[in-house]
């Protein structure tokens, strides 16, 4: 077995071959429900690093395999059927292995940082395949791209496949609204040869069935004429952004040891923690100490059942939410919808296909955990919103001085923390000049550019319209003054691309700190002062609001 991390797609690719080979050997059942839980695994794994070729293609294993599942009568399955789900194996095999060749030795940023599982190398290159017609646009998304580092390769539609190096992503530029036969042809010559980039149509028009024909050549992302090219840089740099998941949780509440141990088994293979209690008197404290994403809740139990528990959950405002899967034995349709209408969320029977509870737990846990991030994200940006970044300003000002939580805000126990708010210049003339896609387009910017420079213990939100809000613990005023004015130069150098090629943009900032400022809405006012007189002294300039002024050079870009 491949001496990597654990997780690494090489032995989840190695248990998934494993276990198909035991299967054909021996033919039985339980074996074929062991294969099919690991493909669904590795496609998962897959969607976690943003590699769409290689899930299509795992998908459509999973799907064969699925389509072949029956019960223990059908199994072994035939010959041909064997020889078919072969042929799929191999082809995925082989493309992880082209794709993972292509990708020795570039080391994304994100990726070092990243935890222990995610070992996959990607690449940094892009291909942009565009017209002469798109010469400026494409220009303008080239320069954006290689701000952030990204190597691209220019390519004409009539250019031949340069497959030695594998891209992160292609994007094709349309000479015209839609595509022709010999561009569709195109695309899926690139995406039989890049089966892990992500494909990227540029200019589609909004109805389903352009869409659909690029969708069947290869296309993963088609981004509407209106949006682009404000969207492609996002497309992007989410594929490189490998983020830290805090694995699932799942409290089950079950009084069968045999259950709960299949549960456990099951929901581990896809790297999913379980608690189980047997007793469900006990649930109100098991919810307080584990904190779970969601609870399986078995319909009948010793002293009260589970559609009881969970009407009491329903009636308090921290489970109101939470989701709950009964899983019964219960087969009359009155009893399901009646345990649905006072309270769960889905139900499942027993006994349960293990590749179908998996599916569910991660389902409703993603979509629970979407629910909780959209109260407190910003939606174009993906930081705090104003009300989250303001609460966890106040939390990081209470720790400091002691009046909640028993460690410091900042991990050096400097007692600094310092505050910068942060406003995007002649905002308003970007809007009404190049219209408010484009003007998202800046804000995103700025937001990628504060989430690369600083780091992961620091606090970035976006106050509201053009203006953010920073807190970084343990620097000093100095310190941070000198950090959001190398951000600031960065910022003014970044294209924006756009239809008629690209834009510049600068912004101001006003810099306050702790213990000078005590109290968050202080920090908050002081440094917003000290934004006001940047902008009075005339704008792309950092202040402080205890008077110590940095120097600034002013820029030549005049958005006004």
């Amino acid at each position: 077995m491949p001496q990597s991390s654990p997780n690494s797609i090489e032995d989840r690719l190695y248990v998934l071959q494993k276990r198909w080979e035991r299967y054909v050997a021996d033919g039985r059942f339980e074996q074929f429900i062991e294969f099919a839980v690991a493909v669904n695994s590795l496609a998962e794994y897959f969607n976690r690093l943003r590699l769409p070729g290689l899930v299509r293609l795992c998908e459509g294993l999973e799907n064969a395999a699925l389509a072949r599942l029956g019960d223990d009568s059908t199994h072994p399955i035939s010959q041909q059927d064997v020889l078919a789900l072969q042929r799929q194996i191999d082809a995925l095999a082989g493309a992880v292995a082209s794709s993972r060749s292509s990708g020795t030795g570039r080391r994304t940023q994100e990726a070092a940082a990243s935890v222990a599982d995610i070992d996959w190398i990607k690449p940094r290159s892009v291909w942009l395949v565009a017209g002469m017609e798109k010469r400026e646009m494409a220009d303008a998304l080239i320069r954006q791209l290689q701000f952030f580092g990204f190597k691209v390769g220019e390519h004409a539609w009539d250019d031949p496949d340069h497959a030695d190096e594998k891209p992160l992503a292609v994007l094709f530029i349309p000479a015209q609204e839609n595509a022709t036969p010999e561009e569709i042809a195109r695309i899926s010559s690139v995406r039989a040869a890049c089966p892990a980039s992500q494909l990227i149509y540029l200019g589609v028009e909004s109805a389903i069935e352009p869409i659909v024909a690029l969708m069947r050549a290869g296309i993963d992302v088609t981004i509407p004429a209106e949006d682009q090219p404000a969207m492609v840089l996002n497309c992007i740099l989410d594929l490189v952004q490998t983020k830290e998941q805090e694995q699932y949780r799942v409290l089950v509440v079950e009084d069968s040891r045999v259950a709960v141990a299949l549960i456990q088994r099951t929901l581990a293979q896809h790297g999913i923690d379980t608690h189980a209690i047997n007793d469900p008197g006990k649930l109100l404290n098991a919810l307080e100490s584990y904190k779970p994403d969601l609870v399986l809740m078995d319909m009948y139990m010793p002293r009260f059942n589970g559609v009881e528990a969970t009407r009491v959950l329903r009636q308090m405002a921290a489970y109101s939410s939470l989701p709950i899967v009964y899983l019964s034995g219960e087969s009359e349709v009155g009893m399901q919808v009646e345990a649905l209408r006072l309270g769960g969320d889905q139900f499942l029977m027993k006994p349960f296909n293990p590749v179908l509870l998996a599916a569910v737990v991660k389902t409703r846990i993603e979509r629970f955990r979407e629910v909780r991030r959209s109260t407190r994200l910003d939606g174009l940006t993906g930081l705090f919103n104003h009300t989250a970044a303001k609460s966890r300003l106040k939390v990081l000002v209470d720790e400091l001085s002691g009046l909640s939580g028993p460690y410091p805000a900042d991990p050096s126990g400097s007692g600094e923390l310092t505050v910068a708010m942060i406003d995007i210049d002649h905002f308003k003339s970007i809007n009404d000049t190049y219209g408010h896609p484009v003007g998202d387009q800046v804000i995103r910017g700025l937001a990628w550019l504060l989430k690369g420079r600083l780091r992961s213990i620091d606090l970035i939100g976006r106050y509201g319209g053009e203006e953010f809000l920073v807190a970084l613990p343990g620097v000093s005023a100095e310190k941070a003054i000198a950090v959001i004015d190398r951000i600031r130069r960065d910022f003014s150098g970044l294209p924006h691309a756009h239809p008629e090629g690209a834009l510049y943009a600068t912004f101001s900032a006003g810099v306050a700190s702790y213990p000078v400022t005590q109290t968050a809405t202080t920090m908050t006012e002081a440094a917003d002062n000290a934004l006001l007189q940047a902008k009075r002294l005339g704008r792309n300039r950092v202040e402080y609001s205890a008077g110590l002024h940095v120097v600034q050079a002013e820029s030549d870009l005049d958005l006004s």
